[in-house]
């Protein structure tokens, strides 16, 4: 039986580039984000996470879908996969590392290799819908 981590992620642009976050002790980039609480709905686990990992405010209003991609869990268990449910968004607040998250860092599509397997998809269809760099 394959195990399924939901996460939900927020996709955020600009100027060609996409924000990524590394966490405490891991040594590639995933897209921000993460799993739900009991009875959360993707938009209130996408506000709470952001708000959590990044200290700024998700403008509920503003969320939208992108897709949603699976591929196989960043260091976890064989068999592992990982469903991540992309939202764009507009925010309050200045970006900065909170709670796990060491670092931000703007990413472009030539960091492919330093982005887990479910972001090396999310990449791919940025670039080629022209939106990363």
């Amino acid at each position: 039986m394959t195990a399924i981590i939901d996460k939900i992620a927020w996709i955020h642009l600009l100027e060609g580039q996409i924000l990524g976050a590394r966490s405490k002790g891991k040594d590639i980039y995933y897209i921000p984000g993460g799993k739900r609480d009991p009875g959360e709905t993707d938009h209130e686990t996408l506000v709470r996470e952001i708000e959590e990992e990044l200290s700024v405010h998700i403008k509920p209003a503003t969320i939208t879908h992108f897709g949603t991609f699976v591929a196989e869990a960043h260091g976890k268990a064989e068999g592992t996969q990982v469903q991540m449910t992309c939202y764009f968004a507009d925010y309050e607040g200045e970006l900065r590392p909170a709670s796990e998250i060491e670092e931000l860092a703007w990413l472009t599509y030539a960091d492919r290799e330093r982005v887990s397997p479910a972001t090396q998809i999310i990449f791919d269809k940025m670039y080629e819908l022209n939106k990363l760099s």
